[in-house]
């Protein structure tokens, strides 16, 4: 018995082996800095570095109060991130679980045994005289483990390390999810902004038109005006009602999509008045001078935790190819009668290590170990999809950026000539210079202009929320606070 405590410290001291290839290399094939060209904006060099997208806060970005506490109550309440926050949950408690088989189970046990054979079975001597069967009780307890794996070739500790890194690949997901969660919030309220201000925009036009009908209607009864001309104002009439019927379903339906992004009916309080390019609520966002920024956005680290538990898992499968040794041993005390269970000569132990050697298993494990080396490929093809998909989302993100200001101040532009141009000719019917076809027809096309530009800054605020989820931001709640 002195030898094997000895023993089984030394087939301990053994397991340090670790079969777990070096990781792969991968090449995403993006270039260092971000895409130069016409669409993108040449920012001036700021005095000191901005800081990273990914260390500043949500709420340093999005400063409406409202939207602010849309964003909260998100947090608070969506399922989604509910569900992304309990997955990774459920995989550290799994990774526990694994860990758990690198350390022998260790269990006490205790247990009573009667049992009464027939005299005439019984090889035990009794009295010549003895009418009665033999009774036996057993008393033991004990300690003991039961095939325990001796880590010789690295398999537990591998598979251990793949649960863990699968782990930490749900936690990056969580992360990316309440990204997710912050950026659709917020493009999902500047939508409803959007689409309250153009409800505004129609009613003013409907009112404007609804008063020109009626203008045209005394004129048709005056002789001084045709029938055409009439049905032309009314069918301007008509299409912004039609307009306002488009944009009061859009309303409701957006608001009912920040509702289910909420979690909860969406508060009164919460749902913005209209888009104001004084004060958008959004903030513009640095995209830094390299796209290395990308190697800390959560799905990217998740990609790269996925293909490190892959990894391990091609250890598993090649340390399975080599002996493994199991322990099931106890040491306790038995005794036929409970009063002398602890005494002296009472001590029982046993010992029955068992090593297996795979000599022949059809296939299984060489298949086993190509899937896991494939799984570990498609990871590294996961992982530079990532990268790529990242870069791509950055770059359309910064492409807008610069092309929208340029857009928004030509249409800008456009709607200033076409309400002069609106002003000019209702002031040359007025002064009985034109008939009213000129001022209908410059008031349809200062009303297309009006909603693109309403549609265009709706866009111009959604692609900073864009850029900003896409460089990682969104995760902190201010800045430095994890």
């Amino acid at each position: 018995m002195t030898r094997l405590p000895t023993l089984s410290f030394a087939l301990l001291l053994m397991a340090g082996c670790s079969l777990i290839p070096d990781r792969p290399a991968t090449d995403a094939s993006v270039t260092p800095g971000w895409p130069d060209g016409p669409a993108y904006r040449r920012a001036a060099a700021p005095a000191e570095a901005p800081a990273n997208a990914d260390a500043i806060g949500w709420r340093d970005v999005f400063t409406d109060p409202r939207l602010t506490h849309a964003i909260e109550t998100a947090i608070a309440n969506n399922r989604d991130l509910r569900i992304a926050v309990l997955n990774a949950a459920e995989a550290e408690a799994q990774f526990r679980v694994q860990r758990a088989d690198l350390f022998p189970q260790i269990g006490a046990t205790a247990s009573f045994d009667a049992s009464r054979t027939p005299l005439g079975l019984a090889s035990t001597t009794v009295p010549v005289d003895s009418t009665a069967g033999v009774t036996r009780r057993v008393y033991n307890a004990g300690i003991g483990l039961s095939a325990y794996e001796i880590d010789l070739f690295g398999r537990t500790r591998s598979l251990s390390t793949a649960a863990f890194e699968r782990y930490l690949g749900y936690a990056e997901t969580r992360r990316s999810a309440q990204i997710s969660l912050v950026a659709q919030v917020a493009s999902g309220w500047l939508a409803i902004a959007a689409d309250q201000e153009l409800i505004e925009l129609t009613q003013r036009t409907l009112a404007n038109q609804q008063e020109a009908y009626g203008i045209t209607r005394s004129a048709v009864a005056g002789g001084t005006a045709t029938e055409l001309a009439l049905r032309q104002a009314q069918t301007s009439v008509e299409t912004a009602r039609a307009s306002l019927e488009r944009y009061t379903r859009a309303k409701a339906q957006d608001v009912n999509a920040l509702a289910l992004l909420l979690g909860q009916p969406v508060p009164p309080d919460v749902l913005p008045s209209s888009l104001s390019s004084r004060n958008p609520g959004v903030a513009e966002v640095s995209a830094g001078i390299g796209s290395e920024i990308l190697l800390r956005r959560p799905d990217v680290l998740a990609a790269e935790r996925n293909l490190a538990a892959a990894n391990a898992e091609v250890g598993a499968a090649r340390a399975a190819f080599f002996p493994s040794i199991t322990l099931t041993g106890s040491v306790g005390t038995g005794s036929a009668a409970l009063s002398t269970l602890f005494g002296a000569g009472s001590g029982i132990w046993s010992f029955a290590p068992q090593i297996n050697l795979p000599i022949f298993t059809g296939g299984a494990l060489q298949g086993s170990l190509d899937a896991s080396r494939i799984r570990t490929d498609i990871q590294v093809a996961t992982y530079e999809r990532t990268v790529q998909t990242a870069f791509r989302e950055v770059a359309d993100a910064l492409a807008a950026r610069g092309t929208y200001d340029r857009q928004i101040a030509a249409q800008r532009a456009l709607v200033a000539s076409y309400d002069a141009a609106y002003r000019l000719a209702l002031l040359r019917f007025r002064s009985g210079l034109d008939n009213y076809q000129a001022p209908l027809d410059s008031q349809r096309q200062l009303f297309t202009a009006q909603q693109e530009l309403i549609g265009l800054e709706l866009l111009r605020l959604q692609n900073r929320v864009s850029l900003y989820r896409a460089l990682g931001g969104g995760w902190q709640e201010r800045s430095g606070t994890p």
